[in-house]
């Protein structure tokens, strides 16, 4: 008899606990629909208490903070939710490293790392976690969108590569790495299909068009966008680039 009421005890615990993690899961995603990124991030917390391995939590945190510093003017703060974004990226990545999400995450965080460190081996070395990342997520799961914008800005990037970047690049990575504008395009334009909504692929699809000296479809595309619904607290500034490179195209 003890080891029934044991048994049955473990059974309501989980069941509360699945419930629990549920309906905090269910908070997140509806601050996030409002976009209330900070409110999200907080739920998302809460999961990790109870769930520390909470895979969708862990790179949801990731993928907001990530919103969050790229809406910073200050540099000092973007680093902080970039490094923040790492870090989740990072435990996602060991919770499974043969997750899609977990090595998305780690590729998207380690770009946004090329923005604001200062080390040039540093630098290099997110330059190459982009590109590893990237690669695996789309080796294990090839229609996984968001994995194949950031591949896509990343060949991107390497064709566009200036300043302390450029020379950290060339100095480091022994040249500058194999990026090309129409591999590029290819991963955004797949990622266009698979997340339709996902306003930085496209404004990154019409520049890699506009600089490609392909006018008529950097139009359409930026067209596109300018029509996209607002999810996230980054899509107005995003959008309004969007709006402006259209303009001088036009």
């Amino acid at each position: 008899m003890k080891r029934f009421f044991t048994v049955l005890l473990s059974v309501i615990t989980v069941t509360l606990y699945a419930q629990d993690t549920s309906s905090l899961l269910k908070e997140a995603d509806s601050f996030e629909k409002q976009q209330k990124e900070a409110e999200a991030i907080d739920k998302y917390k809460q999961v990790l208490v109870s769930d520390p391995v909470q895979m969708k939590a862990l790179v949801k945190l990731s993928e907001l903070n990530v919103i969050l510093g790229n809406i910073q003017t200050e540099k000092n703060n973007k680093r902080l939710y970039f490094e923040t974004a790492l870090s989740f990226a990072k435990r996602a990545l060991d919770v499974d490293n043969n997750n899609a999400d977990a090595n998305y995450a780690m590729a998207m965080s380690a770009g946004k790392m090329t923005d604001v460190e200062t080390d040039n081996r540093k630098i290099v070395a997110y330059v190459k976690d982009v590109k590893t990342y990237a690669e695996k997520a789309l080796a294990i799961n090839p229609n996984h969108g968001k994995a194949n914008y950031v591949l896509g800005k990343w060949h991107y990037e390497m064709t566009n590569l200036s300043g302390i970047k450029k020379i950290a690049v060339k100095l480091f990575y022994g040249g500058l790495p194999d990026g090309n504008i129409e591999s590029a395009i290819q991963y955004m334009e797949k990622c266009k299909t698979l997340e339709p909504y996902c306003v930085p692929n496209f404004l990154d699809l019409g520049k890699a068009y506009k600089d490609n000296h392909q006018p008529t479809q950097a139009i359409e595309t930026l067209k596109r966008l300018v029509r996209l619904p607002t999810r996230t607290s980054e899509d107005p500034i995003l959008k309004a680039e969007g709006n402006k490179l259209l303009e001088s195209l036009q």
